[in-house]
């Protein structure tokens, strides 16, 4: 480890020292200077041209793919038709009287001006200038903002985030037009130079907490965020990796991104993610939906309610029928219906268990299905791992229905890994209940309360406030949809 730390210092003043370099007013050396870091001549895509302009020699350099052709084609065509009265002495002069753009800027470290380029910026170099002028005419390559496919709403906006992050932020500028609301630009890896922006309110962030993720994410020491906001959300949060409740809410939708920010939340949003991060996040935070809010306040509690509920159901059944099964006296009478109608061929733990790893796997293979086959293998499947199943002998219809429950009723909230965390647990505790009958339900049961209980959000605060520390007012708030005035002075 502290080899690991030597050699990240190490490289951390390697490329302090480079980043101090600057730019001479020699073309020539710029050139030089460009050609051994950037490989123009083997990397087809790094584009440079030599122009003449106002009677100085000038090389242009771009990301091809990256620039708008029509704007740059103006550009050239303005720049190249200067004469040597037109031409500034200074390349601040040329940045304000000759360059007829909006996004002009100017750099003199080389570090500042790679960094621009690799970003998709048309660099400017002029002979006699030591500074390099910066012209943003980017585009990235984007796809709609339609309605994402997992955060779905029966009311409500139909846009959601893309990959683009500049997109990203006008969809929440839209929404919050205060000035109060910040967008502070950040980056990490080494390689990849990641862009990341925190999005928050000035007014009424917790700027402690803010301070810290600034300088978590300033000392994130990775080559790369290959899987974007995973790879950054490991980063931030790397103790108690073995307890699956998530630490981070993530949205696809522009309002509920805007809703959060409004609260006081950081939404952080990275590049080339189509969905934000938010922090801190609580267990109340992850079972929120945006239908919550697109109904009355009756429709919105009820739905809020029934996904806790039902939540709590997906844990809990199967493990409590495993136990009564086990326990056929506890049985009452009038329930005599729930037990297994005919003779187990094999054990039930083995039976809910392979059926766990079988509703992933259709899972797995539904993602992966082509659209058009779809359909046929979805009545292949529900034909031979349902009736045909049964009718083996491999499983009882009881099982098979308290399973088929388990897996629907896992798609009544978003939060993919809230659901998996629900699942390990389920797991335990069948596991637990089959071994050591009632004891081990009883176990598997306090191991989940203290998965939660012990659980931190990001800000070291408890996971489910405002239940602990007890806050009625706030507890009322996130258990019930109340009416937005209500709302608001709670």
């Amino acid at each position: 480890m502290k080899r690991n730390d030597s050699v990240w210092q190490y490289e951390q003043e390697q490329r302090q020292q480079e980043s101090c370099q600057k730019m001479t007013a020699s073309l020539q050396e710029s050139m030089e200077y460009m050609k051994a870091h950037m490989s123009p001549d083997s990397s087809f895509d790094v584009v440079y041209r030599v122009i003449e302009v106002g009677g100085r020699q000038a090389c242009i350099y771009f990301i091809d793919g990256f620039c708008k052709d029509e704007l740059m084609m103006k550009i050239l065509q303005y720049f190249i038709g200067l004469t040597a009265e037109d031409m500034p002495d200074s390349a601040y002069e040329m940045s304000k009287k000759a360059t007829p753009y909006v996004e002009v800027d100017l750099k003199d470290k080389w570090d500042d001006i790679l960094y621009n380029i690799l970003s998709g910026v048309f660099a400017l170099f002029i002979d006699g200038y030591d500074r390099c002028v910066l012209i943003d005419s980017r585009t990235y390559p984007a796809r709609g903002v339609e309605e994402p496919d997992k955060d779905k709403t029966l009311r409500g906006s139909k846009d959601g985030f893309v990959e683009t992050v500049v997109f990203n932020t006008a969809l929440i500028r839209r929404r919050i037009r205060s000035t109060e609301l910040r967008m502070e630009m950040m980056n990490a890896g080494k390689s990849s130079q990641t862009d990341i922006v925190l999005c928050y309110m000035d007014n009424r962030v917790d700027h402690a907490f803010l301070e810290k993720v600034k300088r978590r994410i300033k000392e994130i020491r990775v080559d790369a965020l290959t899987m974007n906001q995973e790879s950054l959300a490991e980063c931030l949060y790397q103790r108690k990796w073995f307890n699956p409740f998530p630490k981070f809410k993530f949205t696809e939708r522009p309002d509920v991104a805007a809703a959060q920010v409004l609260e006081g939340d950081i939404v952080i949003l990275v590049d080339n993610s189509p969905s934000a991060m938010i922090v801190p996040t609580s267990i109340f935070d992850i079972v929120e939906e945006a239908d919550d809010y697109y109904f009355p306040p009756i429709t919105g509690t009820y739905l809020r309610l029934s996904r806790f509920i039902i939540s709590i159901l997906t844990y809990i059944m199967t493990p409590t029928f495993l136990l009564l099964m086990q326990n056929p006296d506890w049985v009452p009478e009038s329930f005599q219906f729930i037990m297994l109608q005919e003779k187990s061929n094999i054990p039930l733990i083995a039976q809910f268990l392979i059926l766990e790893l079988a509703i992933d796997g259709l899972k797995l293979a539904a993602v992966n299905t082509p659209n058009m086959l779809s359909t046929p293998l979805s009545v292949m499947a529900a034909l031979v791992l349902g009736e045909f199943s049964v009718n083996s002998g491999w499983f009882n219809s009881e099982v098979m229905l308290y399973m088929a429950f388990v897996a629907i009723a896992n798609y009544t909230q978003q939060n993919y890994e809230l659901g998996y965390a629900l699942k390990f647990m389920r797991i335990i505790n069948l596991i637990l209940t089959a071994i050591f009958d009632i004891y081990g339900y009883i176990a598997a049961v306090l191991i989940f309360i203290v998965s939660i209980v012990c659980n931190k959000t990001l800000s070291d605060k408890s996971y489910i406030y405002p239940l602990i520390p007890f806050n009625f007012r706030q507890l009322a708030k996130r258990l019930l949809r109340l009416r937005l005035p209500e709302a608001k002075q709670k």
